[in-house]
């Protein structure tokens, strides 16, 4: 029989993502269960909804309430406002999504229960006879995938692996929550016990390429061990009395180190799979580090790539993104803080803090610069900018850098400016709508591909969106090792190098930098190396919650509760007047800017680190015992 391409089930399903009943996925005469599993297409299209409702955290609020960025369209009724100033609990959490998670699950848990009982008619048997088995192992696997999701918001979680026969079911609200350990070994044992069902490549059948495989199922197996290792599940004596009304212990208290060995063997386990040559780093260009990490993030490819969701073929997210001004005709609307571009090493892997870097914060240089597309002479740049790790210039738009020089002619410019002139020489930063464009002097560059033309309306992005790929379980890797043993070995380095090698960044240890020798130094770098690989990908608002460093602690100022800089894109007009050019002018603006200048002070407490039970269901279910500090 005709196979049925994946992707376009998606679409099918994509364009009735509107309906409002519950596993209404078919066509409007049939909206009954038993219609679902009584028709094969019908419960493949079901399955393809499950693939639709995985997390997506390419997402402008969610990068904006880490101090990645602001994004600065934001008001005190948006996302990453709510959780950047405190201002969200258990009856508003926009990034909660509790009762829709225990939604997927359900639907999750009716697809585990009927589809092999689905009748299966004429040659149907020929294509679907050999797949229903796997197709039960991709829903059990995406049920796992749901219940880290909670985990990750919760932390323990009432577990429900059965369906009910109605989502209002009185059963419903008299269930516990499980402990976090019994959430984690759940969803490890359903990726052990599936990982040999699924495929581990599709190369037989190309059409079918982004379903899940082997390597998803034991990445998500290391993802979830690595978490439940970390300072927030392991050993926290912030939540030693959240206990069940039974006085069962929903989160561990002694410190286990062995959890950190558990993540590693799991880890490694997937990069046995890349020594086999089943996955490896994305290489395309490798004479141009900058291109080569950059294309990434514009390219439909699966030797990295793990998992993904598969965006459509459009210019949505450059209009969102690429510079506010003329020609780039963007929207710019996520200003990146200083605190990322700091974090981001001199090329000769010191960071910008140690002396021996050679970075520089005066004076100015001009020279050749990768702009997306080709090699292009910048002019004026500042030092802060020269000579930095290559991730730095494919993900941040800074003040004189180009982007596609050949088609826009004129660099980015997001220093103050402030009679706006012809439309070339606007401001990319500085509009009269103050608030409503670049806040911080920095913009995002990541994600946005230089096929896109905003001002002529021509190309379009072709993009996957990485759920899981293989640069993280490196880094995964290499992280759960360090803490496992007393002081890093071969094999800590030898899994951050593979991920530094593709952009040509030193080795490490450095020669003569004592810290890289040590388990404290090498967290240190491993945790720096997390944030600019995988910057802008939706790790960094979780990685600080499991690391236990968005609030105060040991005397340092969480990251999330401190004030977050920028450059001075918005001066005084003193300051203006006093650098000696027309107050109104370009010149001004830009010798006042390069200077560290406060642009947010956020809010993050102890009780911020895991999300409120929702009082909604604090109230229907008596048995559910609430998270500490709310």
């Amino acid at each position: 029989m005709k196979k049925i391409h994946y992707y376009i089930a998606i679409i099918i399903l994509l364009s009735s993502a509107s309906c409002k009943k519950y596993l209404d996925i078919v066509p409007k005469e049939v909206v009954t269960e038993e219609d679902i599993w009584a028709n094969i297409k019908n419960a493949e299209s079901a399955l393809a909804r499950l693939y639709m409702a995985m997390p997506n955290e390419m997402s402008d609020e969610l990068w904006g309430a880490s101090d990645e960025s602001w994004h600065h369209w934001e008001n005190a009724q948006q996302p990453s406002w709510k959780y950047n100033f405190g201002s969200w609990g258990p009856t508003d959490n926009p990034f909660g999504n509790w009762e829709g998670r225990y939604q997927d699950i359900r639907k999750a848990n009716l697809f585990i229960e009927n589809i092999e009982a689905v009748p299966l008619l004429g040659d149907q048997q020929e294509y679907y006879g050999s797949r229903i088995t796997r197709f039960k192992a991709e829903a059990r696997f995406l049920r796992a995938f749901f219940y880290f999701d909670l985990l990750k918001r919760y932390g323990a979680v009432p577990l429900v692996i059965t369906s009910f026969k109605e989502i209002n079911d009185p059963s419903l609200t008299h269930v516990h929550r499980n402990s976090v350990d019994e959430i984690v070994r759940f969803i490890v044992d359903e990726c052990d016990e599936i990982k040999s069902i699924l495929k581990t490549q599709f190369n037989d059948e190309p059409s079918q390429t982004g379903r899940i495989t082997t390597g998803a199922a034991i990445a998500l197996k290391g993802k979830v061990l690595l978490f439940a290792a970390s300072p927030l599940f392991n050993g926290n004596s912030l939540y030693y009395g959240i206990n069940n009304k039974d006085s069962k212990k929903l989160f561990s208290q002694g410190y286990d180190n062995e959890k950190w060995n558990l993540a590693a063997n799991a880890a490694k386990e997937l990069l046995d799979l890349a020594d086999q040559g089943i996955y490896s780093l994305y290489s395309p260009n490798r004479l141009n580090p900058v291109d080569n990490y950059a294309q990434l993030f514009y390219s439909r490819e699966w030797k990295e790539t793990i998992l993904a969701r598969t965006l459509g073929s459009d210019d949505i997210f450059e209009q969102g993104h690429l510079p506010n001004g003329y020609p780039f005709n963007g929207f710019g609307k996520m200003s990146v803080f200083q605190e990322l571009v700091d974090a981001y090493e001199t090329k000769s892997g010191y960071p910008i803090d140690d002396p021996r870097s050679g970075y520089q914060e005066t004076g100015f240089w001009s020279g050749k610069m990768w702009d997306g597309a080709e090699e292009s002479i910048v002019v004026n740049v500042s030092n802060m900018y020269k000579d930095r790790d290559p991730r730095f210039y494919a993900t941040i738009f800074f003040q004189y850098s180009n982007w596609v020089f050949s088609r826009n002619l004129r660099p980015v410019k997001l220093a103050y400016f402030g009679s706006r002139g012809n439309k070339a020489n606007d401001s990319d930063g500085w509009p009269w709508n103050s608030g409503t464009h670049n806040m911080t002097g920095y913009g995002l560059r990541k994600w946005n591909s230089p096929e896109v033309d905003l001002l002529n309306k021509q190309g379009v992005g072709r993009r996957n969106v990485p759920v899981i790929r293989l640069a993280e379980i490196y880094l995964n890797y290499a992280e759960a090792l360090n803490e496992y043993l007393p002081a890093p070995n071969s094999e800590v380095y030898k899994a951050v190098n593979a991920v530094r090698e593709r952009v040509n960044m030193p080795a490490l240890p450095i020669a003569g930098r004592a810290q890289d020798l040590t388990k404290e130094g090498m967290r240190n770098r491993i945790r720096n190396e997390r944030r600019v690989e995988l910057s802008f990908e939706g790790h960094r608002f979780w990685d600080v919650r499991r690391w236990m460093i968005a609030a105060d602690h040991n005397g340092l100022k969480g990251v999330d509760n401190r004030i977050l800089h920028g450059m001075n894109n918005r001066p005084s007009q003193a300051e203006l007047e006093s650098s000696g050019f027309n107050p109104n002018s370009e010149e001004a603006g830009v010798a006042v800017f390069y200077k560290r200048t406060p642009m947010q002070t956020r809010i993050f407490n102890n009780k911020h680190y895991l999300f409120p039970i929702p009082n909604s269901e604090m109230e229907k279910n008596p048995n559910l015992v609430q998270n500490y500090g709310w």
